[in-house]
C-alpha cells in the first residue's frame, strides 16, 4: 500500500512549502494501544506538582524558539510575520494560567468533600479519562491546541493529535518541546493525514476515551457521527458569525480602529472575528467614514514583510468564498464602500489575497450576514434602536461571541444578558481570555476550554464512599 504525502501550500505563493508522509493504516491502528500504555504509566507514576513542572519546561522551549515557530506559522499560514511571535507569546501565557488554574481543579482543592457522618468519609475525585484525541486547525495553530493539551496532560492524559495539513511542523515542534521538558516516551503522539477514512477509523476507536475538534461546522458535524456509535464524549469548538453592536455614544475614531482590527486580523481567519455590525443609525455615516479612514491605512502584502498587516487567505477555495459572499451582497443592493488604497490593488503574484472590504447597506438577505465568511471583510448594517440589535444579533445559527460597543455601562450589561452567546463583551472583542469559560452556544461548539472548566471534559468523577470497620 502506497503511503499518502502531504503537501503544504503557501497561500502566499501557491507553491509547496512543506511535504510529509502521512501515516499508514497499520501504524493508525497502533497508536491507540500505544497510548493506552503510556497513559497507564504517565497517570500512576506522576504527581500534579510534576505534570505542571514538565508543562512549564515545554512553555520554556517554545518562549527560546519564538523567531522560528512565528516564521513556520507565516510560512505554512500566511499570516504577516510582524503577529505570529504574539501567537507564540500568547500560547505560553495561556499555558501558564492553565497551569495554576489547575491546583484548583487536580489537586487538593478540587476533592469534593460528602456531608460529614460519623464513621464515614465521602468524597469526590477527578481522575484522567484515558486517551485523547485531539484534532486541531491552521488558523491559530498553537493556541488552539494548547486550549487542550495542556489541560490534557496536566490532568494526567495520553494524547494523540492529528495537525492540519496546512501546518503539519507545529505539532511536531510542539512535541519535540515536550520531551525536551521530559514528557515520558508515547504521551503525545501524532499522525499526519489527508484522510476522512483514516479520521473516521481512529475517531471509532475503542481505545480512545475523548476527542477535541476545532474547525468548521461540517468537520465537527463529520467527527461527530463518526462517534455516534461509541459511548464517548466529542468536545467541539466551531465557527461563528460573531456580531458587534455600535451605539451613538461612542467615541467613533476609536470604535472604527477597534472593529476594523477586530474583524480584519489574521484575514479575519478567526472563529471569533468580528464578522458583521451593527450601527445605531444616528452615527451610521459618520461611523462608515471613521472606518474608511482606518482601511485606509492598512497594508496588504507579503506576510514575510514586517510591514505587512494583512496577508493572504489561506487557499484558493477561501479566496472564492470571500468573493462570493461580496458578490451576493452587491447583487442584493450592498455597496462596497471600501477606500483607496494601492496595496489593496496591487498584490503580490500567486497568492490568494483579498482586499479588506467593507460593505454598506447589507441586510440579513444577504449570505454575507448569515454564514461564516472567514475573511477579511466589513458588512456594516443601520439599526434605529438596542432592540432592533439585539434581534439581530440573536437571528444566526452560531453563538460564539458578540460585542456591545458604548460609554454607558450600565446598559451594556443589561443588552448582553439578552445576547446568545457564549462569550460577550463590552468594548472588546476577539479575545479568549484563558481564565473565562471558552464555550459556543447554538452551532458553535459543544464542551468548554480555557479557565477551571477546561478542565472538566479531560477528567471522569470518581466517588469514594469509605465506612469505618465495625469495631
Amino acid at each position: 500500500m502506497s503511503v499518502e504525502t502531504i503537501t503544504t501550500i503557501s497561500p502566499a505563493t501557491n507553491t509547496p512549502v512543506v511535504t510529509r508522509p502521512g501515516v499508514t493504516d497499520e501504524e493508525l491502528s497502533r497508536l491507540p494501544e500505544i497510548g493506552q500504555a503510556a497513559f497507564r504509566s504517565f497517570s500512576q507514576s506522576t504527581t500534579l506538582e510534576q505534570r505542571q513542572q514538565i508543562v512549564a519546561r515545554a512553555l520554556d522551549v517554545f518562549a527560546k524558539k519564538q523567531d522560528v515557530l512565528a516564521r513556520e506559522i507565516t510560512e505554512q499560514m500566511g499570516r504577516p510575520i510582524a503577529y505570529t511571535g504574539k501567537e507564540i507569546a500568547t500560547a505560553i501565557k495561556r499555558g501558564q494560567v492553565l497551569i495554576k488554574t489547575s491546583n484548583s481543579v487536580l489537586g487538593e482543592e478540587g476533592i469534593v468533600q460528602g456531608v460529614p457522618e460519623d464513621g464515614f468519609r465521602r468524597f469526590i475525585k477527578r481522575q484522567p479519562v484515558g486517551v485523547v484525541l485531539i484534532i486541531f486547525p491552521w488558523n491559530y495553530p498553537y493556541l488552539t491546541l494548547v486550549n487542550s493539551l495542556i489541560p490534557a496532560i496536566l490532568a494526567g492524559n495520553a494524547v494523540i493529535i492529528k495537525p492540519s495539513p496546512q501546518t503539519p511542523t507545529i505539532v511536531e515542534q510542539v512535541a519535540a518541546a515536550f520531551t525536551e521538558a521530559g514528557l515520558p516516551k508515547n504521551v503525545i503522539q501524532y499522525f499526519h493525514s489527508g484522510s476522512l477514512v483514516q479520521l473516521e477509523t481512529i475517531v471509532r476507536s475503542p481505545l480512545v476515551n475523548h476527542i477535541c475538534f476545532t474547525g468548521s461546522v461540517a468537520g465537527g458535524l463529520a467527527v461527530q457521527k463518526a462517534a455516534s456509535d461509541r459511548i464517548v464524549n466529542v468536545g467541539l469548538e466551531l465557527g461563528g458569525k460573531d456580531p458587534a453592536y455600535v451605539r451613538e455614544d461612542v467615541d467613533l475614531a476609536w470604535a472604527a480602529e477597534e472593529i476594523v482590527d477586530g474583524a480584519i486580523f489574521n484575514s479575519g481567519q478567526s472563529c471569533c472575528s468580528i464578522e458583521r455590525v451593527y450601527v445605531h443609525s444616528s452615527i451610521y455615516d459618520s461611523f462608515i467614514e471613521e472606518v474608511k479612514k482606518v482601511l485606509s491605512n492598512y497594508r496588504v502584502g507579503d506576510p514575510l514583510d514586517e510591514k505587512t498587516h494583512i496577508g493572504p487567505v489561506i487557499s484558493k477555495r477561501a479566496k472564492e468564498t470571500v468573493l462570493a459572499h461580496i458578490e451576493d451582497a452587491i447583487k442584493k443592493g450592498a455597496k462596497d464602500e471600501t477606500p483607496a488604497n494601492a496595496t489593496f490593488e496591487n498584490f503580490p503574484p500567486n497568492g490568494n489575497y483579498v482586499k479588506p472590504t467593507l460593505l454598506t447597506g447589507v441586510t440579513h438577505e444577504m449570505t454575507v450576514m448569515t454564514e461564516e465568511t472567514f475573511g477579511p471583510l466589513i458588512p456594516v448594517m443601520k439599526v434605529n434602536s438596542d432592540e432592533e440589535a439585539i434581534k439581530l444579533m440573536n437571528d444566526s445559527e452560531f453563538g460564539l461571541t458578540a460585542s456591545v460597543w458604548t460609554k454607558d455601562m450600565s446598559t451594556a450589561e443589561k443588552l448582553i444578558e439578552k445576547v446568545e452567546a457564549g462569550t460577550v463583551f463590552v468594548n472588546r472583542c476577539d479575545f479568549p481570555s484563558p481564565d473565562l469559560a471558552w464555550t459556543g452556544w447554538k452551532n458553535s461548539g459543544r464542551g468548554v476550554t480555557l479557565s477551571r472548566f477546561g478542565f472538566e471534559q479531560f477528567v471522569k468523577l470518581k466517588s469514594y464512599h469509605l465506612k469505618d470497620y465495625p469495631k
